[in-house]
């Protein structure tokens, strides 16, 4: 499959992936063990390596929390970092009978939803972010952490009028993930998970003043051979995005391993990113006065 082989480029950078903090906890970038930072945005293949067909997450929000972390798509090596609208810090509220996110959130990684692309079904332009994922799996991650997901299904959500897809998976180490193959397999195992997942995405930004969000396909979720299907082809549009074949609406393409990438920079460059932004080391001083 086509879809595989792209990725035989990147596989020897994924086991030796660390997660460094930076700048008072509030972002997170990854180092490879050989002291290398690397794009979570680019760098990470899409397809684990594994005898089954699992794609790799980067986890931005863990479940329960509320600080609104994701891929800064727009700033060189794409760190996660807290959202920030008219300088104040997001935070998603609390809907009842919710506490902050109701799985771990994060992106699949060489994805992206096109500004440029119309979706046939919806009729609306993809939102300029990768594909969004929530791991319904037991475990409460960490930000910057990458695991493993079995795909189960998608949910086609409407937001200000941009196709933003959500993709349901669950961890390939949680203890249900061997039962639950497919969308149904959750709706039997787990009632009351996929309708509360609609209900949130409704109605989170409704606190904030904002109107509930929309869906397609009367939101309802579509199945596993769908949500690949939609991977593929945002996975397709980052292919073009870091090749420098559409548009870039502001992103930032910079990476250490994509094949054919006329963004491609040296572990020296990145290595300057890093040292531009981390924090003073006069933030851990005392000061005797």
């Amino acid at each position: 499959m086509q879809l595989f082989l792209f990725y035989l480029f990147f596989l020897p950078y994924f086991p030796f992936f660390l997660l460094l903090l930076l700048i008072n906890k509030s972002v997170y970038l990854l180092e490879t063990s050989d002291g290398k930072y690397i794009s979570p945005f680019h760098d990470i293949p899409l397809i684990a390596e594994s005898e089954q067909v699992l794609y790799n997450m980067v986890v931005e929000v863990p479940r329960w929390s509320n600080a609104k972390m994701e891929i800064a798509t727009k700033e060189p090596l794409n760190p996660i970092k807290q959202d920030v609208k008219k300088g104040k810090l997001r935070y998603v509220a609390n809907i009842f009978p919710h506490k902050g996110y109701i799985w771990n959130y994060g992106a699949l990684p060489q994805t992206w939803e096109d500004p440029n692309h119309k979706d046939k079904e919806t009729d609306c332009c993809g939102d300029n972010d990768p594909i969004d994922v929530c791991d319904i799996g037991t475990q409460v991650c960490s930000p910057g952490q990458v695991i493993q997901v079995k795909v189960l299904g998608i949910l086609a959500m409407i937001d200000e009028g941009e196709m933003d897809w959500k993709v349901i998976a669950i961890n390939a180490n949680d203890e249900d993930a061997e039962k639950l193959n497919c969308i149904e397999d959750v709706r039997k195992s787990r009632p009351g998970h996929l309708e509360a997942t609609v209900e949130w995405f409704m109605k989170y930004k409704v606190p904030d003043g904002k109107p509930e969000n929309q869906f397609g396909f009367n939101g309802e979720f579509k199945d596993k051979d769908f949500a690949v299907e939609i991977i593929k082809s945002t996975h397709e549009h980052w292919r073009a995005l870091v090749q420098k074949q559409t548009n870039a609406g502001g992103i930032e393409c910079k990476n250490m391993s994509c094949c054919n990438s006329p963004f491609q920079f040296s572990a020296d460059e990145a290595r300057a990113v890093v040292q531009s932004v981390r924090a003073s080391k006069n933030l851990d001083k005392w000061h005797f006065v």
